[in-house]
């Protein structure tokens, strides 16, 4: 059965990349305004999916995104990793050397950072790198660059003034298709997220942590949050390997859920081979 998908930036963004990989068979692929946009659709359920970068290679987790499905009674319910090749592109007759303003999302600053520290130039965030490159296009001020996708260049009719501008080694993004729903059937190969805040105490995240390990259950990630009207609180969202109806991780959940002051899931999905 095809759905309908959502993701965010218009057409050209790594986004949309990602959304034509994760659901191939998409009866159609929409671009909205903002990572908030994307979980606000698929919330009401006015897309299928929603698709959302959720951790890059190069600078860890996408924070935007952690954070909006912290909120959201939404459930991730698959993941696909995709290289990442920033170019910078600009006007025809555009030259790097000229430009004083480039256009971005924060993330792909982040991932580019050796190039932006030999340059005198000013960095303006967009909402996608998609945006970024449009924003340039109408523009039409030829010191105004973009650090976008070749498929944006060729979407908006810039050239690449440099190509491949990403820090090295080479990065990657994880992607992943979030819906109103929680995936039931399992089975080997799956990995289940999920969040939960402990109380403020020593050891509180070490004995949080250990019907994990007494369960030989797997960590696969780690991340702190704040918690939003908490200063200086926090919730730590995780990975682990396996389903939540596994008979290692059912107990452990339930373990942990007596162990922490709040846990939510945000479900089980088959994890990508590559991980």
């Amino acid at each position: 059965m095809t759905v309908t998908v959502g993701y965010p930036g218009p057409p050209g963004s790594h986004s949309g990349a990602a959304a034509s990989v994760l659901v191939p068979d998409a009866a159609e692929a929409i671009g909205l305004p903002s990572f908030t946009a994307v979980i606000a659709a698929a919330t009401a359920a006015e897309v299928g999916l929603g698709v959302l970068p959720i951790e890059s290679s190069l600078v860890g987790p996408i924070a935007e995104t952690h954070d909006l499905l912290y909120q959201a009674p939404l459930s991730i319910v698959r993941e696909a990793t995709l290289p990442i090749r920033h170019c910078v592109l600009g006007l025809p007759g555009a030259t790097l050397e000229d430009a004083t303003v480039v256009w971005s999302h924060p993330a792909a600053f982040d991932q580019c950072r050796e190039l932006l520290a030999d340059l005198n130039i000013k960095c303006v965030p967009a909402a996608t790198t998609a945006d970024a490159a449009h924003h340039v296009s109408v523009t039409a001020d030829p010191a105004h660059v973009a650090i976008a996708s070749p498929q944006a260049a060729e979407e908006y009719e810039l050239v690449v003034i440099a190509d491949d501008v990403g820090d090295k080694p080479y990065a990657f993004t994880r992607f992943v298709a979030v819906a109103p729903y929680t995936q039931v059937s399992g089975g080997e190969g799956w990995r289940t997220a999920l969040s939960f805040v402990t109380d403020h105490q020593p050891g509180a995240l070490y004995r949080a942590l250990g019907p994990l390990s007494r369960n030989d259950v797997n960590l696969v990630q780690l991340v702190s949050r704040p918690l939003p009207n908490s200063p200086w609180r926090y919730r730590f969202d995780v990975v682990l390997d396996g389903h939540v109806f596994d008979e290692n991780v059912r107990p452990a959940l339930t373990e942990l859920r007596s162990l922490t002051r709040a846990l939510r899931l945000f479900g089980s999905y088959a994890a990508e081979r590559t991980r």
